[in-house]
């Protein structure tokens, strides 16, 4: 990944912020310049919950150029509380441990290294929600 790219991509890496349509309030994950639903070009940046729930997900026994280092990793399909769907690699937990519908949270980890350009690239990864002890319920 080239510097510029990951720079630009930073937004969506480190805070899921998605495009939020001002006609029809369509969110666009990653970011758009025009809506695809209404095709409107008006659009304004939003900061999704990074709160979820596991659709699907799968083992990744191969991994892409880069990426050696996710092998045998668990990718799962993940819908926001905000509909929208995206694909993210599982952290913190085992393969037995994650479930279809279970709740997961956003985490900033990071994803890979680049040592030809000295860059270590930081994103987003989801784990099941850590549950909460009684205290600090009871403080909420």
């Amino acid at each position: 990944m080239n510097l510029p790219r990951y720079r630009r991509l930073q937004p969506a890496f480190y805070r899921l912020q998605a495009a939020r349509c001002t006609a029809c309030r369509q969110v666009h994950f990653p970011s758009r310049t025009r809506c695809l639903g209404c095709g409107s070009a008006s659009m304004e940046p939003v900061r999704l919950s990074g709160q979820g729930r596991v659709l699907s997900f799968a083992r990744m026994l191969h991994a892409a150029r880069g990426f050696q280092d996710s092998v045998g990793s668990l990718t799962a399909l993940i819908e926001l509380r905000e509909g929208v769907r995206l694909v993210a690699q599982l952290t913190d937990v085992e393969p037995d441990g994650i479930g279809i519908g279970q709740e997961v949270e956003m985490v900033l980890r990071r994803l890979r290294s680049d040592a030809e350009q000295g860059l270590i690239v930081y994103g987003y990864k989801f784990r099941p929600v850590l549950k909460r002890q009684a205290g600090a319920q009871a403080q909420s």
